[in-house]
């Protein structure tokens, strides 16, 4: 099947008219005619129907349209790959990371980059885990690390480097609640502060009630919600609010002693697992195995859920 044939039809496809997409393409009418011509012949039907000066997508023009767009940018990024090889490069690499991985990951990242491979274009996008996965899709991003409970599984979705990361509350330094009750806290007592957490997944809303009642509904409960956990992190350090996510998120602050985890009775007992996407059979640049040992070697030395 003739490449230039599908770049053609996805430009007919996406501007709507022969002569919009012709000049796009920069050749004459004729010249594209012929070459959807080509195509359909070989597909063995018409992708088009030509209506006067409108053209409608045929059945057979939909069901191509999706597959020819992925053929396209497979081959677009299979050169782009190979050039870079050629020339001694690593590549573009564009990562979405969800509120725990930006907090663990994303300034070690760049300082790796920056420090071993100056010359590397790196973009690290933040956001809602929904709109990562659209970004995915669309190939406007290369790989997510995120937390694979608030995912739909999907065949076009390939998930490795599973990392189980327990989750606890904190509090600061002199805290009311570290005074009150040093040895245990009720869960009632966090109800009386601020609650600063991330989005959670489903998941880990329903093992809250399981665990703690109604009242630990993160819907109702949650007070200073936001995807930056470093930010969370900061205001719990000055506040009395209290910090609910990942552990590993806040290692700095407990190590320096700034931050204390509260011992729940009963304990918490959950955290997030998280993964490293990529499209299944996408090819990648050179830079992502740069990108998976990073990943790999900076999320394996956390603590883990306890079994």
């Amino acid at each position: 099947m003739n490449l230039r044939h599908l770049e053609h039809w996805l430009a007919l496809a996406d501007c709507g008219s022969f002569s919009r997409a012709a000049e796009k393409l920069h050749i004459t009418q004729s010249a594209l005619s012929r070459s959807i011509q080509a195509l359909e012949l070989e597909l063995g039907g018409a992708l088009v129907d030509r209506i006067g000066k409108k053209n409608e997508l045929t059945a057979l023009g939909h069901s191509v349209l999706a597959r020819a767009r992925r053929i396209v940018q497979e081959a677009a990024e299979l050169q782009h790959g190979a050039a870079l090889l050629q020339e001694g490069g690593l590549g573009h690499l564009r990562v979405g990371l969800g509120a725990g991985p930006g907090a663990m990951l994303m300034t070690p990242w760049l300082l790796h980059m920056a420090q071993n491979h100056p010359g590397v274009k790196v973009s690290i996008s933040r956001g809602a885990t929904e709109l990562q996965l659209m970004q995915l899709r669309e190939r406007q991003l290369d790989a997510l690390v995120i937390d694979v409970r608030r995912v739909v599984p999907a065949p076009d979705l390939h998930l490795e480097m599973f990392v189980d990361m327990r989750a606890g509350f904190l509090c600061r330094r002199g805290h009311p609640l570290l005074t009150d009750a040093p040895q245990s806290v009720k869960f009632e007592a966090l109800l009386d502060y601020p609650m600063a957490s991330s989005p959670l997944s489903p998941e880990v809303s329903r093992i809250m009630v399981e665990h703690y009642g109604a009242q630990a509904d993160p819907a109702a409960m949650i007070t200073l919600q936001c995807e930056d956990l470093a930010s969370l992190i900061a205001v719990t350090r000055q506040t009395d609010a209290v910090f609910l996510g990942i552990l590993g998120a806040a290692q700095a602050e407990l190590t320096s002693g700034d931050l204390f985890e509260l011992k729940m009775e009963p304990p918490f007992r959950s955290g997030a697992r998280l993964s490293l996407i990529t499209l299944a059979g996408r090819s990648e640049l050179p830079i992502m195995a740069e990108f998976r040992r990073f990943v790999a070697a900076h999320l394996t030395d956390r603590e883990a859920i306890p079994a």
